[in-house]
């Protein structure tokens, strides 16, 4: 398995030096307009000298409104870059999540965590379809477990993505259904229009907000 080094979109939060700021090209309009409208105004009924000063306390109000949210945006730009930085340290390790496993032939471990009550729970197993390709028997008791990926007769399943959730029963009645958390090593991380978004095996993708748990692989323990 491979690991992707860490993509990272930095934008300046200043326009280019040979582009005119929106808000200066602005008041250069609104002054204009206000010229225009001192030239024409009635000479006998002149616009009242306190309409001009309420017309530019509500301009200056624009101007530093939109100079507030030019460095709101640069300031969102900017904690973007350093919440990347601060996932530089979680590629290569396996984060746990409520998202689809990719399944190669290793074994996935999950986190079960039967409904309470519950004296029986089974593995719900569908592919990338939505289809049910398997349903097995597992330890009632809440904690970690490996799954082999088989299918419904035992045998290994293809390739590909899986969505795994978990019945629980009380006897015959189902108690209910939920999607289950599992491991996996995370290849990848970059910025997303809602947030940090993290790339596990596979190229399934989730959040980093939705990482429950990391650690560090078996294979590199120790």
């Amino acid at each position: 398995m491979t690991t992707s080094a860490i993509t990272t979109a930095t934008t300046s939060a200043a326009p280019p030096s040979s582009a005119k700021p929106l808000i200066s090209s602005d008041f250069d309009t609104f002054l204009k307009m206000l010229t225009a409208q001192m030239q024409n105004q009635d000479p006998l009924n002149p616009i009242d000298s306190t309409d001009y000063a309420t017309q530019l306390a509500t301009f200056s109000g624009v101007e530093q409104q939109a100079r507030t949210n030019e460095l709101l945006a640069s300031l969102g730009g900017q904690m973007a870059v350093l919440g990347m930085s601060q996932l530089a340290g979680w590629v290569g390790q396996e984060a746990r999540a409520e998202a689809p496993v990719w399944m190669d032939g290793d074994p996935v471990t999950m986190q079960l965590s039967p409904a309470i009550g519950a004296d029986s729970a089974v593995l719900v197993v569908r592919d990338s379809s939505g289809a049910l390709v398997s349903r097995e028997d597992v330890p009632v008791e809440a904690g970690l477990y490996d799954w082999l990926g088989g299918d419904a007769a035992g045998d290994p399943l293809p390739d590909g993505a899986y969505s795994l959730s978990l019945e629980s029963f009380s006897g015959e009645t189902l108690l209910g259904e939920a999607p289950i958390e599992s491991y996996a090593r995370i290849i990848e991380a970059r910025n997303g229009p809602a947030g940090a978004m993290l790339v596990l095996e596979g190229g399934i993708e989730v959040l980093s907000s939705k990482i429950t748990a990391l650690r560090v692989p078996e294979a590199l323990d120790g």
